[in-house]
C-alpha cells in the first residue's frame, strides 16, 4: 500500500477561477465565503467535444469590459466575455487546405493595452508549433454584423523544430519562444525582430549532449525582459540573463520528470515549478535553492500554474482533473475541487468582489414609526380584560379528611414499632 498523508484544508478567501479542459469546456469556480470556504462550480460554458480541446487561454483582466481569449484544437480562436461566457468574436487560424492537427496553436496572448476604442477592438498574439507567429486586431461589430479580423504582423519564429511555449512580458513589448529543437529566443514585437538567442548548454562529464527541449518559459519580472526562466523535458530549470551571457546563469534539477509549468512570483525572485509527476515547489532564482515543496501530492501532471495578483495564493491544475488553491507562504493546500475532465489551463479573475447581502424586513413584522409601541397597547388591554373577569376562589380542604389521614399515619407507625 502506498503511503498517504492527510492534509487538512482550511479553506480559501473569496475567489473566482476559470478552468479549461480537453473537452473544450470552460468552468467557473467560485468561493463566496469570507471566512474561508470551499471551491464550488457555479457555471459551465460549452458542449463537450474533443475536437474543441482548449490548448491555450489568455485573459484581459480589466475592471470594465474584460475579455477572455481561447485557442482550440480545431484551429478556432474565440474571444469571450469572462463574466457570462458570451461569444464576442471568433476566427480560424488555419489556412486553406491545411488540416487542424498539422499546425496547432501553442501560444496565445491577449494584449491589455487600451486602445482609443477598447470596447470595440482587441489585439491578439498567436504562435503555432511550426513557428508561425502573428499579431491580429479584432473589431467587435454590432449584433447584425460579423467580426472583422485584420492581420497586423506575421513572422517566422524558427526554421526548424516545434514551438511548445511562449510568453509576453509585462510591458507587452517583447515575447519569448522555445520548444523542441528551439532554443529560447526573445523577439521585439514592435519591429518583429529577434534580439537574443540562447546557446545550448555544454556536454556533461560523460560527454553526453542533451538535446534542446523546452516545455515552459516565463519572464521573471514585468518590467525587465532580460531575465527569464525555462523548464525542459529533462527535468532541468534554466535561469537566463540576456545582459550577462547566452548560456544559463543558474541551472538545477527538479525531481525526475519533465517540467510542465513555470510561473513567476510578484517579487521577481521566486518561481513556482510543476512537473509531470504532480510535484509542485518554489525556488529562489537568485541562488537556485529550493524554498520548499507544497503539501499534498497531486496524482497527475501539472499543466498550468497561475499566481493571484493581489492575494498570496496560487492555483494549479493538471491531468488529475483537480483544481487546487495553495498558500504561497505556508505552502499548504487551501481548497481543491474535482472537475471530471483533464485540465489544460487556469486563469484567475482578480476583480471578483463579494456583494453584501441586502437585509429586508420580514413580511409578518410591522414597523410602527408613530412613537408608540403597539405591544404595550395590547398588554394594557389584556390587563384591563383580566381585571374585569371575576376570579374563582379555591375550595379549602375539609378538616375531617385531614384528621383521618393523621390517625392512619399514627396507626401505621404503631404497627411498625410492634
Amino acid at each position: 500500500m502506498p503511503r498517504t498523508t492527510k492534509v487538512d484544508s482550511p479553506g480559501c478567501p473569496p475567489l473566482r477561477v476559470l478552468t479549461f479542459d480537453v473537452l473544450g469546456l470552460v468552468k467557473v469556480i467560485e468561493v463566496r465565503d469570507r471566512l474561508g470556504g470551499a471551491l464550488q462550480v457555479v457555471e459551465r460554458w460549452g458542449v463537450p467535444d474533443s475536437s474543441k480541446s482548449v490548448l491555450a487561454a489568455s485573459m484581459n483582466d480589466r475592471r470594465i469590459d474584460p475579455l477572455l481569449a481561447v485557442a482550440r484544437k480545431n484551429g478556432m480562436v474565440e474571444v469571450l466575455s469572462p463574466i457570462n461566457g458570451d461569444a464576442r468574436a471568433s476566427f480560424s487560424n488555419i489556412n486553406d487546405g491545411e488540416e487542424p492537427d498539422s499546425d496547432v496553436i501553442t501560444g496565445l496572448h491577449l494584449f491589455q493595452k487600451e486602445s482609443p476604442d477598447s470596447s470595440r477592438l482587441c489585439t491578439l498574439l498567436t504562435c503555432t508549433t511550426k513557428g508561425n507567429a502573428s499579431i491580429k486586431a479584432i473589431n467587435f461589430p454590432d449584433k447584425s454584423e460579423e467580426s472583422a479580423v485584420s492581420s497586423m504582423k506575421t513572422w517566422r519564429v524558427t526554421g526548424g523544430g516545434s514551438v511548445l511555449c511562449s510568453k509576453v512580458d509585462g510591458v507587452e513589448q517583447h515575447a519569448l519562444f522555445g520548444g523542441k529543437g528551439v532554443e529560447l529566443n526573445v523577439w521585439d514585437l514592435e519591429n518583429s525582430t529577434k534580439i537574443w538567442t540562447a546557446k545550448a548548454p555544454p556536454k556533461n562529464n560523460l560527454g553526453i549532449f542533451t538535446p534542446t527541449w523546452f516545455t515552459s518559459a516565463t519572464f521573471l519580472s514585468k518590467d525587465d525582459h532580460r531575465k527569464f526562466v525555462g523548464g525542459t523535458n529533462s527535468h532541468k530549470v534554466h535561469i537566463y540573463d540576456s545582459s550577462a551571457q547566452r548560456r544559463p546563469v543558474i541551472s538545477f534539477d527538479f525531481r525526475e520528470t519533465a517540467i510542465k509549468a513555470v510561473t513567476e512570483d510578484l517579487d521577481g525572485n521566486t518561481i513556482y515549478v510543476g512537473n509531470g509527476s504532480g510535484d509542485l515547489a518554489s525556488y529562489d532564482v537568485r541562488t537556485g535553492k529550493l524554498l520548499g515543496c507544497f503539501l499534498g501530492k497531486c496524482s497527475g501532471s501539472i499543466r498550468s500554474i497561475s499566481r493571484h495578483p493581489e492575494l498570496p495564493i496560487i492555483a494549479s491544475c493538471g491531468l488529475d482533473s483537480y483544481l487546487r488553491i495553495w498558500d504561497i507562504h505556508t505552502r499548504q493546500l487551501l481548497s481543491a475541487v474535482f472537475l471530471k475532465q483533464h485540465l489544460t489551463s487556469v486563469v484567475i479573475d482578480s476583480n471578483f468582489t463579494m456583494k453584501e447581502p441586502v437585509v429586508t424586513p420580514r413580511e409578518n413584522e410591522v414597523q410602527d414609526f408613530s412613537g408608540t409601541d403597539s405591544n404595550d397597547e395590547t398588554t394594557d388591554s389584556d390587563d384591563d380584560e383580566e381585571d374585569v373577569t371575576p376570579k374563582k376562589r379555591k375550595k379549602a380542604p375539609k378538616k375531617g379528611n385531614g384528621a383521618s389521614q393523621k390517625s392512619k399515619g399514627r396507626k401505621s407507625s404503631k404497627k411498625l414499632k410492634g
